[in-house]
């Protein structure tokens, strides 16, 4: 059977999700944690989105193949179903950075990565000494300059669309970097930190944080707000623009189709994008 496991963990102590060897990372500390929990040997884990280094996650999703006998005697004598069981075990193994929210049986073509049909992340920024929080400094960036919202927002609208976004992406050999991005806007929230919503169907390495530190550039006013396309037109990475750091971004949400669409979601999402 296969397992959905929604998850949620503070990415500062990790080097990413991917497992990697003598590094510590999400995916390694989830799947020794269910090794444990499941009795088995090892166990392989499928997720949304391969978060980078400091990257935090809120709703990150991850699939796991278990056999439905192994799931049951996990639970041992819980008076609990088994994955109420396996949620609870997990947590007593996995250290204080990493929490199982829940564990549900997934329905029939479910693919945490394949499945999905958004990503939805958000990064803050900090732009003023009194929006500055000593407390949360581990998930927002603190900027030492005044932003204006509707300049970013301004900047934001002209990348919104399908694209290939090389300009923001680490090209990686044979992968594309054509993306459709559904959602790029930016709100001060009432503590006075800048909240930037990026929500795209799929996401190329470094992609969001060079997506923000080109926005910040024209938001800080030291670029004009027609820079954002030029940028993006130019389809090659551009020294000028920063890829800010990764504390200040959060992975909070992933969406999935109804159960009866998982499987052509799953067709359409392998299948290789051409440029629009």
């Amino acid at each position: 059977m296969r397992i959905r496991i929604d998850l949620a963990y503070d990415g500062g102590g990790f080097h990413g999700w991917a497992a990697q060897p003598g590094l510590r990372t999400v995916q390694g500390e989830l799947s020794a944690a269910a090794a444990t929990a499941l009795r088995v040997p090892s166990v392989e884990l499928v997720c949304a989105g391969r978060t980078d280094t400091g990257v935090h996650a809120r709703g990150q999703v991850v699939h796991l193949d278990v056999e439905p006998d192994a799931l049951a005697r996990s639970a041992g004598r819980s008076p609990d179903p088994p994955l109420e069981a396996l949620v609870r075990r997990l947590n007593g193994i996995l250290p204080a950075d990493v929490r199982v929210r829940r564990a549900v049986e997934a329905a029939p073509g479910f693919d945490a990565r394949f499945s999905a049909l958004w990503r939805r992340y958000a990064y803050r920024v900090a732009d003023t000494p009194a929006a500055v929080d000593p407390l949360v400094r581990g998930h927002v960036l603190a900027w030492p300059r005044p932003l204006d919202v509707d300049l970013l927002n301004e900047a934001a609208v002209l990348l919104v669309g399908e694209h290939d976004f090389a300009s923001f992406c680490k090209q990686r050999e044979g992968a594309t970097t054509i993306r459709v991005l559904q959602e790029l806007s930016w709100r001060r929230l009432p503590s006075g930190v800048l909240e930037a919503t990026v929500r795209a169907d799929a996401f190329c390495h470094s992609m969001v944080r060079s997506l923000v530190g080109c926005l910040l550039a024209v938001g800080e006013g030291r670029r004009p707000v027609a820079w954002a396309a030029d940028v993006l037109a130019a389809e090659r990475r551009d020294a000028s623009v920063a890829v800010v750091h990764a504390h200040g971004l959060t992975l909070e949400e992933v969406a999935y189709p109804p159960d009866a669409e998982l499987g052509a979601r799953v067709e359409l999402t392998r299948a290789r994008r051409e440029k629009p």
